[in-house]
């Protein structure tokens, strides 16, 4: 064989194989990193990354059989290890997704919470306490999502908060809702003005004045009504980000005046300027199937005040209280949907920039002490970072601290008041 023959295949060969021993590398790196990522994953089973992971599938952990008391103290035991304010790792600021990501997330939470439910003090296989129907349902715990899950799985049934709320003109409602595989069928969300009191109420369009925010697999429809004969449905349509069957869907409504936008997964999916009746005071919230299959988890409801006046609150009086930053369970990373709490800040320090602030993480009562505060001091730290590095704050200007369960607004009685107990507050220094 010729020289140079020889020598050219030796060369071609000597660089395969060394091309094969890098990606075998390669492959052999992504392999273990993923089986790395597995078992932390299934060890720790408190992440809602578990919702991303391919688990599309929810499992009752209660059946509807008997033998519901016996199973109680088990479940009860199994959700006590659900902790909303405790880690026992800590989390890779890495990780992050950036939260400038969501630019359309343009609403801010008020400082103050009007309603607040996650069905934490029910016991898991009965009917949730403040909650009435003209069906059936229960209380559940679910393998892909951590707390407790109200079911509400009868058919054609209704779904009432027994007591009022009060509504102010401009509020955020929020919720997580799991919809099951009939949810081409739609489910649907009603506020409205009771005019009479009714712990149950199964009217078409029940009260004086209403709203129904009808959601489905393909997209999100609205209806404002009034109790006259003679009125229009003021309506409108989306079919932008609809939500996902057997996958936990975050929610937000923001009502202002005869407004009301909708926004899910990063964006803002409807936005109609005159959807509600002049002059409507909401009251009361029902949730219903009506006939259709569709039999959804909901859970983690929460109504605040929206659009507090940042620079008055952080400039003049020198404190803003903040339920606009949002966390994963046990987690310190901040998530996307904080940016317009975020962005209102950054604003206001930029337009201000002699003010320098202190953040301190609060928490509630629930789990060790220790790991609260910890973990209280990790978010603060995770909310300095996100304003420096998405929004160009001078990290020189920000002071943190984390204090923990030490310094509650409300006794830790009720999951109301744990929410509330649950925020970021901004001190200008």
């Amino acid at each position: 064989m010729n020289k140079g023959i020889l020598i050219v295949c030796l060369f071609v060969f000597v660089g395969l194989e060394a091309n094969a021993q890098s990606w075998i590398e390669k492959v052999g790196k992504r392999v273990k990193e993923k089986t790395i990522d597995k078992v932390e994953e299934r060890i720790e089973n408190k992440s809602d990354e578990a919702i991303e992971s391919g688990l599309d599938k929810t499992e009752e952990t209660v059946k509807k059989s008997g033998g519901k008391r016996q199973k109680q103290a088990s479940e009860k035991g199994a959700t006590k290890t659900i902790n909303q304010d405790t880690e026992e790792e800590n989390n890779s600021q890495s990780a992050q997704q950036k939260v400038e990501s969501y630019t359309k997330y343009d609403f801010v939470p008020g400082d103050k919470i009007l309603y607040f439910e996650d069905f934490s003090q029910d016991a898991i296989g009965d009917f949730p306490t403040l909650w009435t129907t003209n069906g059936g349902g229960e209380v559940k715990t679910l393998n892909i999502a951590l707390g407790n899950w109200f079911h509400m799985n009868k058919e054609g049934s209704m779904y009432c908060y027994t007591k009022t709320i009060d509504f102010p003109q401009n509020f955020i409602m929020e919720f997580d809702v799991i919809p099951d595989e009939n949810f081409q069928s739609a489910f649907d969300l009603c506020l409205y003005e009771e005019q009479e009191k009714k712990e149950m109420n199964d009217d078409l369009y029940p009260g004086k004045k209403g709203l129904q925010l009808f959601m489905d697999e393909e997209s999100w429809s609205t209806k404002g009504y009034i109790d006259d004969p003679n009125s229009e449905w003021l309506e409108s349509r989306s079919t932008t980000n609809p939500c996902e069957i057997n996958k936990v869907n975050h929610v937000i409504i923001w009502i202002q005046n005869r407004r009301i936008r909708i926004y899910h997964k990063g964006s803002k999916v409807l936005d109609s300027p005159t959807n509600i009746y002049a002059g409507s005071k909401f009251n009361k919230i029902r949730f219903s199937s009506w006939n259709t299959g569709c039999k959804p988890y909901i859970s983690n409801l929460k109504v605040t005040t929206a659009t507090p006046d940042t620079r008055s609150k952080l400039i003049t009086e020198g404190k803003l209280v903040s339920y606009g930053i949002y966390f994963d369970v046990n987690k310190d990373i901040v998530k996307p949907e904080s940016f317009g709490t975020l962005s209102d800040i950054a604003k206001t320090l930029k337009e201000n920039p002699s003010v320098n602030i202190k953040i301190v993480g609060h928490t509630d009562s629930d789990g060790d002490n220790a790991k609260n505060l910890d973990l209280s001091k990790r978010r603060a730290v995770s909310v300095k970072n996100v304003l420096s590095s998405d929004f160009g704050i001078d990290n020189n200007r920000i002071q943190t601290d984390g204090k923990g369960e030490l310094e509650p607004l409300s006794s830790n009685t009720t999951a109301e008041n744990k929410a509330k107990n649950r925020r970021v507050e901004f001190i200008k220094l």
